[in-house]
């Protein structure tokens, strides 16, 4: 099959997961066999313009600009996967491409300026529920309403209006959370599919014994939660955090001295460090898609202490992969339960990835909705 993949990917400066996602997906593509060809655009290189942020406003306001439909028509594929237009790709090309067209919904930008509804220490919907000029009001790009103007006026219409979601054969969720929240914004649920994010590598063959030390790994930014764990975290419980961000001189004055701070860690240093630790807390406070890191924590049979309110929670619940912590009550109680628990679950953590979240198991799901697609069937997954 010919399959070309469409990324705009961010700016190096901020580690992206999705960026990592994309390049693994590409990867794991070929190696099944397909010819694959990825149209990018880089933030990086197309940022060195003076008027790169003029231009991307634009872009992102009317829709059109920079495209790669002309390159898409000469390499002819039988199905374009689209990953992310923002900011660097024009989005009105979509209905000019007459073959069959995929998408994958990382996360919210369609319905949100900041991609994430999340606004102010809560989830917020206001603008997927009808207020269509809340983030200009509220500064919701980057803190600024001059940032968050050409996202409001690409998104005046509502989710209906969006070039790619209206074009789309077939959107790619992450998780039922985020299938739920696109079809409550008024996407038809028989177009979405849901096909969860993989990492590569085999499990280990047997899980290691748990050690002393927590750990959580994100980055220290607003939504990820981190900041308000570390305010409620018990000063006799050992916690590693790895990630960096504008939170790390917060999240170091709210720290008790069990905490360390490890920074941004490789994927395979977080890999050899994950088997090795008592449980992972995933305190995110908005939906989420379905973040790798949990994926990584499955694969290394750790299980999972998830805050109310996010994918991840869903999933732990769902899976039996860990336990589902309340921001209202302490934790010393969902600790304790978790040393009791935990080394008993981490051989089926370990199961749940072998059995939903392979770089195999990901192949079949995407090689069927990309079948789907092409074939027009109305099914959803």
């Amino acid at each position: 099959m010919k399959i070309a993949v469409v990324h705009s990917f961010y700016a190096s400066g901020q580690p992206s997961g999705e960026n990592v996602v994309v390049r693994d997906q590409v990867r794991a593509l070929r190696a099944a066999g397909n010819d694959v060809e990825l149209f990018a655009a880089h933030t990086d290189e197309l940022a060195r313009d003076p008027l790169y942020a003029v231009r991307a406003a634009a872009r992102v306001a009317s829709g059109r600009g920079h495209n790669p439909l002309a390159r898409l028509r000469a390499y002819d594929p039988d199905i374009v996967h689209v990953h992310n237009l923002f900011p660097n790709f024009g989005r009105s090309w979509v209905r000019r491409w007459k073959g069959p067209l995929v998408a994958t919904l990382h996360n919210y930008r369609p319905l949100c300026a900041a991609a994430t509804l999340y606004r102010a220490g809560a989830v917020c919907t206001r603008c997927p529920d009808g207020e269509r000029w809340g983030a200009l009001r509220y500064g919701c790009y980057r803190g600024s309403r001059l940032a968050a103007f050409p996202l409001a006026w690409a998104g005046r219409h509502g989710a209906a209006a969006d070039p790619l979601l209206a074009r789309a054969d077939r959107l790619i969720v992450l998780s039922a959370l985020s299938r739920r929240t696109y079809v409550r914004a008024g996407v038809p649920h028989q177009r979405l599919a849901l096909v969860p994010n993989f990492i590569p590598g085999p499990c280990q063959e047997e899980a290691p014994v748990a050690g002393r030390r927590w750990m959580v790994a994100a980055r220290l930014t607003a939504g990820k939660g981190v900041l308000e764990l570390l305010r409620l975290w018990p000063e006799d419980q050992p916690l590693d955090v790895a990630g960096d961000g504008e939170l790390l001189a917060a999240c170091k004055a709210a720290a008790p001295s069990s905490v360390r701070f490890l920074g941004h860690l490789s994927r395979d240093d977080l890999r050899s460090r994950m088997p090795s630790c008592r449980g992972l807390l995933f305190p995110s406070r908005w939906f989420e898609g379905m973040p790798t890191v949990y994926i990584e924590s499955l694969a290394a049979g750790l299980p999972v202490i998830a805050f109310e309110g996010s994918a991840v929670a869903e999933a732990v619940r769902d899976t039996g992969t860990g336990l589902v912590a309340q921001w209202d009550e302490p934790l010393d109680g969902v600790l304790s339960e978790a040393d009791a628990t935990f080394p008993e679950l981490r051989s089926h953590c370990r199961r749940v990835y072998a059995d939903h979240f392979t770089e195999a198991a990901w192949i079949t799901r995407i090689g069927r909705t990309y079948e789907e697609a092409m074939h027009g069937t109305d099914r959803c997954i």
